[in-house]
C-alpha cells in the first residue's frame, strides 16, 4: 500500500565510495531523488551546496534532504520543519533556530558551535557522535533523540524535555 519511503540514503556514484549522495534539485527547483555523487564526488559542489542552501532558506516544510558534509555557517532555521533529512558531518557555526521541528532526522559526526536551538521539538533524531561547543537546548522537546557518543563542552539543556533520550558514552562538560 504505502512504498515511498520516509526518505532515501542513496551511495555516491563512484564504485568505490561509500558516502551518501547529496540531493539534486530539478530545473524547476525540486528536491528530486535521482542518483548523484557525494560532496567529495560531484562535479560542481559550488552549485550544489547553493542550490541546498537555498531550498532550505526558501522552503518551511523540507522532507528527504541529504545535505551531507556541508558548512552551514549564520543560518536561521527559525520555524522549520525537517523530517527525514540528512546532515550527517555537517558544520554549524551561529546557527539559530526556535520552534524547529525535526522528525527523524540524521544529525550523526556533525559539530555544532555557538548555536541556539530555543524551543525546538525533536522526535526520532540522532545527534550520535555530534560535538557541541557553546551550543544551547533551551526549552525544548527531543524526545526519544540519540546523544550517544556526543560531546558537549559548555552546552546547555536547561528547561528541555529529553523523555526516552540516549547519551550513553556521552561527555558533558559544563
Amino acid at each position: 500500500m504505502y512504498n515511498k519511503l520516509m526518505f532515501t540514503l542513496n551511495k555516491c556514484l563512484v564504485n568505490y565510495c561509500n558516502n551518501h549522495a547529496l540531493s539534486t534539485f530539478d530545473q524547476n527547483g525540486n528536491l528530486c531523488s535521482s542518483d548523484s555523487y557525494c560532496l567529495d564526488h560531484i562535479p560542481n559542489p559550488g552549485q550544489i551546496k547553493q542550490q541546498i542552501y537555498e531550498y532550505i532558506k526558501n522552503n518551511d516544510k523540507i522532507i528527504g534532504l541529504n545535505a551531507c558534509g556541508l558548512i552551514f555557517k549564520d543560518i536561521n532555521l527559525s520555524n522549520k520543519q525537517f523530517f527525514g533529512c540528512n546532515f550527517t558531518h555537517c558544520t554549524f557555526t551561529n546557527l539559530h533556530s526556535e520552534n524547529t521541528k525535526m522528525r527523524m532526522c540524521v544529525f550523526d559526526y556533525t559539530v555544532f558551535s555557538d548555536c541556539n536551538l530555543i524551543n525546538c521539538h525533536s522526535i526520532f533524531t540522532s545527534f550520535s557522535q555530534c560535538t557541541f561547543t557553546h551550543s544551547l537546548f533551551t526549552s525544548s522537546d527531543m524526545i526519544q533523540t540519540n546523544f550517544n557518543g556526543a560531546k558537549a563542552y559548555q552546552s546547555s539543556f536547561d528547561d528541555s524535555d529529553l523523555f526516552n533520550s540516549r547519551f550513553r558514552k556521552a561527555t558533558l562538560v559544563n
